[in-house]
């Protein structure tokens, strides 16, 4: 009779790190890591900081995710609000986990809406901002914060109607804040053109038809060295066939900009005020927000003439609307199966 296989605890201990090993490191449930195939993205890592409770971004994020890890090569790691019970939630303003993922971040996809996240969190997103690494911002993100209970915070001096800097964290980094809705919100959509002189730009590139359901937005002057990639014209209608308003001039949905933060390093930044879930059903829209990465990351060599933007997998927007999330969601449900 053979004898029964006993293994002795360092044995065991072995074993079960090879194991461990082999199954690779644990991810935390709290985000959502797709890793990069193979592509020229393959290497960099992007991260996304999602948690705005208007547009949906907690589903077309994932998705954008999806097209840079599967198409391109890019390692994407998502990070949202979260409730008390692990669940995407964007209405709650005061949590987004997992923020420490920015330290082996080469690249910082924003879309946030007036959020009052606590100090350490907000401390890890302004070391990023002032690290000099590239930054993409989308939509809300002009005014990502607004501190209403914490005012004391060393970090309320970045909500989006501060003095001190002017605007905020969104005009001090994107060039501008919140100012208004120059279409008629959820009444006329945004027909994107390239901007006069930005025809050769690499970002733009593979870019001519982009339409979407966003309301172009108001602007100011933008600060700083802002240059304008796509103009949208504002139509008076939510169907791409609907006739330009010729009485709303078309203003900048998409710039070009840097920022020079404390560490004095100058980052790459590129701000688009599109970002409507239904904005990501244009294919033009998809290849603008890939070809910004490449450009971001300092890869316009390797912009191709059409980039693949095809979804992988389903992608049924939601409508939009403040709390009107889909509930009881987690960040392992959009992970790929």
């Amino acid at each position: 009779m053979s004898k029964p296989n006993r293994r002795l605890p360092w044995e065991a201990m072995i074993l079960a790190t090879w194991i461990s090993a082999l199954a690779g490191p644990a991810r935390p449930a709290e985000q959502l890591v797709l890793e990069g195939k193979q592509g020229p993205g393959k290497g960099k890592h992007i991260v996304f900081v999602v948690g705005d409770d208007e547009y949906r971004s907690e589903e077309s994020m994932p998705a954008l995710a999806r097209i840079l890890a599967v198409h391109h090569g890019f390692t994407c790691t998502v990070l949202f609000a979260l409730n008390a019970q692990g669940e995407i939630d964007p209405a709650t303003l005061n949590n987004i986990p997992g923020l420490e993922a920015l330290k082996t971040a080469d690249l910082m996809v924003m879309f946030l809406r007036w959020r009052e996240l606590p100090d350490d969190q907000m401390k890890m997103i302004l070391d990023y901002t002032n690290s000099g690494k590239p930054i993409i911002a989308l939509r809300t993100s002009t005014h990502p914060f607004n501190y209403k209970v914490n005012k004391e915070s060393p970090y309320a001096k970045y909500s989006y109607n501060s003095k001190d800097p002017q605007g905020g964290y969104g005009r001090m980094v994107f060039g501008e804040t919140w100012i208004s809705h120059h279409g008629a919100h959820n009444k006329e959509s945004t027909r994107g053109v390239i901007a006069k002189g930005q025809e050769n730009n690499p970002i733009v590139r593979g870019c001519e038809d982009i339409w979407g359901p966003s309301d172009v937005y108001g602007l100011t002057t933008l600060e700083g060295d802002c240059t304008p990639v796509i103009m949208g014209q504002v139509l008076a209608g939510m169907k791409p066939t609907d006739p330009v308003n010729e009485a709303k001039p078309p203003l900048p949905v998409a710039w070009t900009k840097t920022f020079t933060g404390t560490e004095g390093k100058t980052a790459r930044v590129f701000v688009t005020t599109m970002g409507h879930n239904g904005d990501f059903l244009s294919e033009g829209f998809r290849r603008l927000l890939v070809n910004a990465c490449y450009w971001a990351l300092g890869m316009e060599d390797k912009i191709p003439e059409r980039a693949k933007v095809d979804f992988v997998g389903e992608y049924k927007p939601s409508d939009i609307g403040i709390k009107k999330h889909k509930t009881g969601l987690k960040p392992s449900d959009y992970q790929l199966k």
